[in-house]
């Protein structure tokens, strides 16, 4: 077997708060690392953020591909060893159209594993979400082997739930001995720094809400939350752990996080806008109507889950940081 600075991995939606993450902790292991973008003008930023991770973000290589096109893939995929498929549609609301997120969320992972496997890459690595696996469950503890009802979800997870499945159907489908192997990497809410100090995503945009005063209640939610680094350590280990072919892994701790206590966490911390106030929840479904962002969450309150992550800590050799501290530093990156 190659070492890994021999070995060459694509990472897509390289851009993205955890594509950078994966990005810079391939390149701290020894792996030559190629990122997608849709516009190559995004390079410098990508380059400079992954810089703040690792010393070797100057080889970076990046090329232009976007999920709703074949064009790009198959130079993108030439030549590496392994695919860490990362991209996906994200926003927190309910979009008007749900097709905004299934259709590039399903067709842009059927087309990364075509791709893949034509250029006779070994393993893909899937980022999908524990959203995919329970999140149509009220409390108890969810599992690997869960599968969430699409029919009963929001648009968001019910693009994950579709996407992953999509992507077992399709290495189930593979015949001869030069199968590709995939791993599903299915993270809890993702917390900690981002390299960019922009809040872009779901996450890092609602803790930037919170410490610039601007979300004025807590919401009664329990989230499974994970620091990005830690999932940018199960993607890199999922590529060569024996064991990993074929399997789901929750990447989040085992007790679900209350939005307050993250509040909370925040105001100890020293920002002294964060809100510590409860939203009451018949105000949040009153208003569900109204606002995208309220109805995208509000199927989610109350809801208490627990994720046994204990594959994940075996197989992987994995094990979580606490992530108050990942809540700080994230914050920390926002706001310097």
């Amino acid at each position: 077997m190659s070492t890994p600075n021999e070995q060459l991995v694509l990472v897509t939606g390289v851009s993205g708060y955890i594509g950078l993450h994966c990005a810079a902790e391939l390149l701290n292991k020894g792996y030559k690392v190629r990122g997608t973008v849709r516009s190559l003008s995004k390079e410098a930023m990508v380059k400079t953020a992954v810089a703040k991770a690792s010393s070797r973000a100057d080889e970076l290589e990046l090329v232009e591909a976007d999920l709703l096109k074949d064009a790009g893939w198959s130079a993108a995929v030439e030549g590496c060893d392994f695919v860490l498929h990362v991209a996906s549609p994200f926003i927190m609301g309910e979009p008007d159209d749900p097709n905004e997120l299934i259709r590039p969320a399903v067709e842009g992972t059927e087309r990364v594993l075509k791709h893949a496997k034509r250029a006779g890459v070994k393993r893909l690595i899937l980022t999908s979400s524990i959203v995919a696996m329970f999140s149509d469950k009220v409390s108890g503890t969810g599992t690997p082997d869960d599968w969430a009802d699409p029919d009963q979800v929001g648009s968001y997870a019910k693009s994950k739930i579709l996407a992953e499945q999509a992507a077992w159907r399709f290495i189930a489908a593979q015949t001869g001995s030069d199968a590709m192997e995939m791993v599903a990497i299915n993270p809890g809410g993702v917390m900690g720094p981002t390299l960019t100090g922009v809040a872009e995503g779901a996450s890092t945009t609602m803790i930037s809400d919170m410490i610039n005063g601007k979300l004025p209640m807590i919401p009664d939610l329990n989230v499974g939350m994970v620091d990005v680094r830690d999932v940018a350590v199960a993607h890199v280990a999922a590529l060569t752990a024996p064991g990993a072919a074929g399997q789901r892994f929750i990447v989040a701790a085992v007790e679900p996080v209350a939005m307050m206590h993250v509040a909370k966490t925040l105001k100890s911390g020293g920002y002294s806008k964060v809100s510590t106030r409860k939203a009451p929840t018949f105000l949040l479904r009153m208003m569900a109507p109204f606002s995208k962002d309220v109805k995208g969450m509000v199927s989610f309150v109350g809801r208490k889950v627990r994720c046994d992550n204990s594959k994940t800590r075996e197989v992987l050799n994995w094990t979580p940081r606490p992530i108050e501290k990942s809540l700080l530093e994230m914050a920390e990156s926002l706001s310097s």
